[in-house]
This record gives C-alpha cells, structure tokens and sequence, in this order.
C-alpha cells in the first residue's frame, strides 16, 4: 500500500543508526604478491583505521586484522595524509596518528617503533614509503615540524632497522611520490613549490641511486608551474611512465630517453587531485600491457593499453566509480562502487575478467524501492557556460507525495573546493532522497574529472564560479518543476562548508543551510592554515594580504547583514584546517541578528567526522533542523536539535 504523506515527511528504512552501524571506509589498496592488503576506518572503533589482509589462502569474505589496538594507520603530512602503510615481503610498515613515527610490523609479531621520538610530538611526519630491497630501507616523504614557522618537507631514507631519517632531496617546499626503479639504480619523484598547489604545477625527478645510496645527476624531466605531473610508476621492464595534463587533460606517457611521449592522447581524466600520497589509477599487466582506469563525462571507467598497439579496450564494468587500482600477477584489485551498491574491495581476473567482491564497505542491503538512482545532468549558467551536477529524485516505494507538491531541495557542494562530487552509490545522499528530499550534488567550476578549462574556471573566482553554479543549479530544478522554490536547502563540509555560507550571504535563492566545519572567513583561512594549503587561497582568490579586501568582500562573516535564512553548523573541536572560531564568530553574528541558528561542537574531532555517534548526530540534526524550519512532521524518531530564536 503507498501511503500520501508530504515530502519530507517519509517514514525510511535508511536511519543514521543503519549507516553508521555496519560501515567501513575502505581505503589504500596495496599487493605484496598474492596478498591483498588495504586501510579500513572503522566508524565503531572511535575512527580507527587499520591495514587489513586477505591471502589467496582466505575463503571469500574472510580477512586478517593486521593492526593491534590501540594503533591508527594514519599519517598527517600534508594534513591530508595518504600513503600511510606499505608491504614489504610480508613485513607492514605504518604511520602511527598518535606519535607520528613509523612501525615496523613483522608477520605474527606487535609493531615495533622504528623511528626514533622526538620533541615535540609527532615532530616528524612520514608517508608514501617504497621499499629499498638492495640497501635494506625504506624512502619516503619526511615533514619536519620540529622547529618554529613553516613545516620542512624532503625526501629521506629510513633503515629496515630503525633509525633517525637521512635526507636524500631536499630545497623545495613539496615533494610526493619518490618510486625506484626495479633494478634498484634510478629514483623519480615528484616536487613543486609555493604557490602552486599539485593540480596547478609540478616537476618529475630523476636522479640516479649511487652505490653508497646517495642520489647523483638530478634533472628534471618534465613540468613547470603551468603543467600537474602526478603518479610517476615503473613498468616491469625499467620504463618511466607518468601522467600529465600538458595537454588540459591528464593522460598518460612514457618517458623515452630524451622527450616524453603521450601513450593515448584523449579528452579524458586518467587522474585526479593529489590530495593525498599514493593514489594509483593504473598499473603493469606486463611489460606492454597498461591496466588503467580515467574519468570520462563524470564516469569511471577502466580500460587495458596495449602500449605498442597503441591501442585501448574499455572493460565492461558495473561500477560509476573506481579507485586505488593495484596490478599484480594475473589480477588486478580496486575500490569500486555502482550507482545502487556501497563501495567494494573488487579482484578482477585478468584471464576470465571475473570480478569478486573480497570487501565490502557496509553490509547493509537496500530494497530497489527506497533508492534514488542518480541522473548526470548539466545547467546553463553564468557567463554562458553550462556546468554540471548529479540530481536525484525522491524515491520511497511506500510513499508518495500530494499532486500539486515540489519536494524540498538539498543542494550538495563537495570540498576542495579542487575535488568532484561522484555518482557512486552514498547512503547519506539516499537518507535525504527516501524521506522525500531532491537532491543535487553540484559538480560547480573548478571540479575536476572535466579537464583543466574547467578547473581553471575557479580561478581568481572562489566564492563567485562556486556560488553561481550551485544557484543555478537549483533555479534549473525549480524551473524543471522538480524543486519547491520556497524549500531550497544547501550543505557542504570545508570549502562546501565556504561555497554554503557564501551562497547563502550573497544570493537570494536558498531558505536554509548547514556547514559542516566551512569557512567562514577567507583572510583567517589564509592567515591561519597549515603548510600545504597556506598559498592555495593564491589562485582561487588573490595574493594576501595584497589582495586583502577580496579576501574581506567575500567573507560571509563580513556580510551577515546580507544573511536572512537560518543556518545549523557543525564542526570539529581539534580542527586544524578550519578552526572552531571560524563557526563561533558566525554563529554569534546570526544571534545578534536574531537570525534562527543552531551550532553543534563535536569533541575530539578534527576535519571531517570520524567517529560513529557523531556522524549519526549531524546527519539527524541537519534533518531536524529542516524539519524545523519547514514545518513538516519527521516519521522517525530522532533526537531534536536546538535552535537558537530571539524571542
């Protein structure tokens, strides 16, 4: 029986409890052979992420916990981390999150530290490791905070038996990806400085490995501030290969003596933002063979290169998304996702083409009849540009909505802002859609996945492209006559946080928002953040302080007088990257407007929430927030939040 109930209003099977209850993100796939090796954060254990195992020995679904309580695989280089564990011969090297120094881990044994402490804690940062067999160590990306003012990165070796690191590069302001050659006697690596940040501009390395492990005759290869080199790897026979957007696109190539050669020039996306260390979207079948995955028209795909053909077949695949692509001998592993199925651990025959699924990342099954299968859509926009967005509609199989209705909007804005909204299946995204909510998630200007015309139109126009986009994105749907006008809403975390707050400022569209850990204020944010982003503000802004009263006109904190819709923020205590501040000075500006407004402050949590009873909680509170604001009745049962009125 369908029951007629208002949106909003619909009973769903998708709870907070449900989504957080039996959930993993899945992260880091890494081969040591045969073994299957990847990062798992597990909401339930307080955020923990560990290194998991599965051996070819394992039954299907059956897998190895490698990391002991109370360890947390994870590394804070750039912040951002990435590349916090490699295998070795069966030996787990790691990052540990609480004191920063790295773990040597042997098969059967508890970590031992091989790094040595240091004052003050977490000092030195380690990540993106590869191992070096022939001189027993390891090289990785060192930071160094040690001292006062702006952190030091370089390139560094670190024993197999413990030790303080020794610097191999060092001079410039960021290093990534350091990867040696299979006999042991090059090393490229990846480097770029102030201000560009890794999507802008970077340079691949080469240097030869002397005997006594010291590096010789460094030359840069290729990149400049204008070209993003990212992802260098070594084919099994000793060739350099890369990707580059030279061409506006990242495609791949292949270093041949003097000059680089692109493999398959094609508009499409064969990487994305390094945002953080050891992201892997294409590996060696053998010496001619290229397994790879690229992003085209806002999908993935994965396809296999035959580089003296020069020759491409796409793989028949039922995922929109894939990830950290690993290729070892006869098979290849991946983190894939469908549009109506969580993300997966995925082996894939490369004989058969079988895939099986060895992980997934929630064991939650949904009835079809509650989920809202996504819809790539494009808008036109300011300036006569058409951008783009993933819309979903609601869907509840138990309910519909009164005829003349439009259901309420949630208007979605990724972070980065240098990022991209996928449509690869998210419970969070169907929590809203299955209580009668539409939702848009903006893939605005500067996303990537869409060539670097389109990220460069971000340019200089942060909080001007973003803020176009997202409104008229949702004017578009309103148009369409699959939005209410009157209950347009918006969200995001970081810079969505930023693009939410500015959007809801400086145009007349939505009636209300949430920020989760957003900014508020750009010249705080430019004063205040960490080493990699503290110039990232340069390009999709100005200069500062030059540049300072463009950093204050598009400040949201500076124009509450604008602001005229209630707003729920919800923030981390120990965020580094947007400190609590940035929520507070807001929140108090809205109450001495006497604008409706509701704050909530999760201790122990940083940027982004990681624990289980806080992402349930802000999920819930922005509903009830809505709820609230709207006037619609909530079906579930969920704890209210509090809003602040002046009576």
């Amino acid at each position: 029986m369908v029951n007629t109930a208002p949106y909003g209003s619909w009973r769903s099977p998708i709870t907070s409890d449900l989504i957080v209850s039996s959930s993993l993100r899945l992260g880091s796939v890494r081969l040591d052979g045969a073994d299957i090796y990847w990062s798992e954060l597990r909401p339930t254990e307080g955020g923990r992420q560990i290194v998991v195992r599965h051996g070819p020995e394992d039954a299907l679904g059956s897998v190895t916990d490698i990391t002991p309580d109370p360890f947390n695989v994870r590394t804070r280089v750039h912040e951002y981390g990435g590349g916090a564990y490699l295998v070795d011969q069966g030996t787990v090297y790691f990052s540990d999150f609480a004191d920063q120094r790295l773990y040597r881990q042997q098969a059967g044994s508890a970590p031992e530290a091989l790094t040595p402490a240091v004052t003050p804690v977490a000092g030195l940062r380690y990540a993106d490791a590869v191992a070096d067999p022939l001189r027993q160590r390891l090289i990785c990306v060192v930071e160094d905070h040690r001292q006062s003012g702006e952190a030091v990165n370089a390139i560094a070796t670190v024993s197999f038996t413990g030790g303080s690191p020794r610097i191999l590069v060092s001079g410039n302001d960021f290093y990534s990806s350091p990867r040696l050659s299979p006999d042991g006697t090059q090393l490229a690596w990846i480097t770029w400085n102030h201000p560009q940040m890794p999507w802008d501009g970077t340079e691949l390395w080469l240097a030869k490995v002397s005997e006594d492990g010291s590096l010789s005759r460094p030359q840069r290869l290729v990149g400049n501030v204008k070209e993003s080199v990212c992802q260098p790897q070594w084919s099994p026979g000793g060739a350099l290969h890369f990707i580059s957007d030279a061409t506006g696109w990242w495609n791949l190539y292949r270093w041949e003596g003097e000059r680089a050669q692109p493999l398959f020039p094609m508009e499409a996306e064969f990487a994305g933002p390094q945002w953080n260390f050891g992201q892997s979207s294409y590996g060696f079948e053998d010496r001619q063979t290229i397994l790879c995955t690229y992003i085209y028209e806002g999908t993935t795909r994965l396809a296999r290169f035959d580089t003296l053909a020069r020759s491409m077949d796409e793989l028949e695949m039922p995922y929109s998304g894939i990830g950290s692509l690993q290729v070892g001998d006869g098979f290849a592993v991946f983190l894939a996702a469908s549009t109506t199925k969580a993300s997966a651990l995925v082996r894939f025959d490369l004989l058969t083409q079988k895939m099986t699924e060895l992980r997934q990342s929630s064991s939650i099954t949904v009835d079809p009849g509650y989920v809202s299968e996504p819809e790539v859509i494009s808008f036109p926009t300011t300036g006569g540009f058409n951008a783009y967005g993933i819309y979903y509609r609601p869907q509840n199989k138990d309910y519909e909505a009164p005829v003349t209705e439009r259901p309420p909007l949630l208007v979605k804005t990724h972070g980065g802002p240098t990022a991209a909204a996928s449509s690869a299946f998210n419970l969070a995204i169907q929590y809203w859609t299955s209580r009668g909510f539409a939702v848009l998630d903006v893939n605005y200007g500067g996303s990537t996945g869409y060539g670097r015309a389109y990220r460069n139109r971000l340019q200089g126009q942060w909080g001007i492209v973003d803020v176009d986009d997202c409104a008229n994105g949702a004017r578009y749907l309103v148009e369409q006559g699959k939005a209410d006008a009157d209950r347009l809403t918006i969200d995001g975390g970081s810079a969505g946080g930023y693009t939410t707050l500015a959007v809801l400022t400086f145009r007349d569209v939505f009636k209300a928002g949430a920020s989760y850990y957003g900014v508020s204020n750009m010249a705080s944010l430019a004063a205040e953040t960490h080493k990699f982003e503290s110039r990232y503000l340069d390009s999709l802004v100005g200069a500062y302080p030059e540049e300072k009263a463009v950093y204050e006109a598009r400040s949201p904190v500076n124009a509450v007088d604008q602001l005229s819709c209630p707003i729920i923020f919800l923030q981390g205590s120990e965020d580094k990257i947007v400190p609590p501040n940035q929520a507070e000075t807001m929140v108090n500006a809205l109450k001495e407007k006497g604008i409706p407004v509701a704050y909530l402050l999760f201790e122990g949590e940083q940027h982004g929430f990681r624990k289980a009873e806080n992402i349930k909680r802000s999920l819930d509170a922005e509903l009830s927030f809505y709820s609230q604001i709207f006037g619609f009745e909530l079906a579930d049962k969920i704890e209210p939040v509090e809003i602040f009125r002046r009576d």
